[in-house]
């Protein structure tokens, strides 16, 4: 079995490679990854600009590709040349550092790697520790082992995206997995104004952590359960409960 990993913290980050030391012991992993942290960026790719590989070696022993680009790109790089003569069976994004519950999904870059994965036909999972310090990345890399040594048993569909969530326990202390939606975040937005010496205005993006809606058989209810939650996700974004909605609306408009 093959993988490819990529996560969107950065080729540095312990969480990519702790969960590269766990897969070692059941497939052969590439490591394809951000050559900085690319949180937030969503699906972004880079276009406007060259892109870099380079050969890394890490703590003397975890080695990969960095990619100065986002982790989009870095999906590219690695099916186009990297692993072009060894197609990956599996796309593996992770371990965040912090959730991915919710709402959150439109912004990750972690979430938007599995999706360029599914989007060239591998199936692909995101993988994000619920938390935002102290992570126990060894618990979230174990069972994400022991998740792929059974996925790997069944015939997966090329567009499979697995958003999956670990709670920041030991591991025997994980309650057990739901298959959950994505549930409602909610956002402290903020917007600070700076002014620096030469009377020029700066905007910084900001805000108290978010919070989740703990609602049934929902991804932020799996977590407060102390369950891992795994959520399918769909390339479709059309709004298929809505559609008659807008065709009445159409009929209405009179435009060519």
């Amino acid at each position: 079995m093959k993988i490819l990993l990529t996560n969107d913290d950065g080729i540095y980050s312990e969480g990519i490679q702790t969960l590269k030391s766990q897969l070692d012991n059941i497939a052969e992993v590439i490591v394809v990854a951000p050559d900085r942290e690319r949180s937030t960026v969503g699906h972004a790719m880079t276009l406007h600009k060259p892109l870099r590989i380079r050969p890394v070696k890490v703590n003397g022993g975890f080695e990969g590709y960095s990619v100065n680009g986002t982790p989009a790109d870095c999906i590219v790089i690695g099916l186009l040349e990297i692993m072009k003569h060894k197609r990956p069976d599996l796309v593996v994004s992770g371990i965040n550092r912090g959730p991915n519950l919710g709402d959150d999904i439109i912004y990750s870059g972690t979430v938007s790697a599995a999706m360029e994965g599914a989007m060239r036909n591998i199936p692909s999972l995101a993988i994000s520790i619920a938390a935002y310090e102290d992570f126990k990345f060894e618990s979230a890399a174990l069972f994400t082992k022991n998740l792929i040594s059974h996925l790997i048993k069944d015939d997966l569909p090329h567009n499979l995206i697995l958003n999956i969530n670990v709670p920041n326990i030991d591991y025997d202390r994980i309650e057990g997995i739901e298959i959950t939606k994505h549930g409602k975040r909610v956002y402290q937005n903020e917007l600070k104004i700076i002014y620096d010496p030469q009377g020029t205005t700066h905007y910084w993006l900001g805000g108290d952590l978010p919070e989740g809606k703990i609602e049934p058989d929902t991804d932020f209810e799996a977590i407060y359960n102390h369950k891992v939650s795994i959520t399918p996700l769909s390339l479709d974004l059309t709004n298929y409960d809505i559609m008659p909605k807008v065709k009445d609306w159409a009929k209405k408009w009179n435009l060519r």
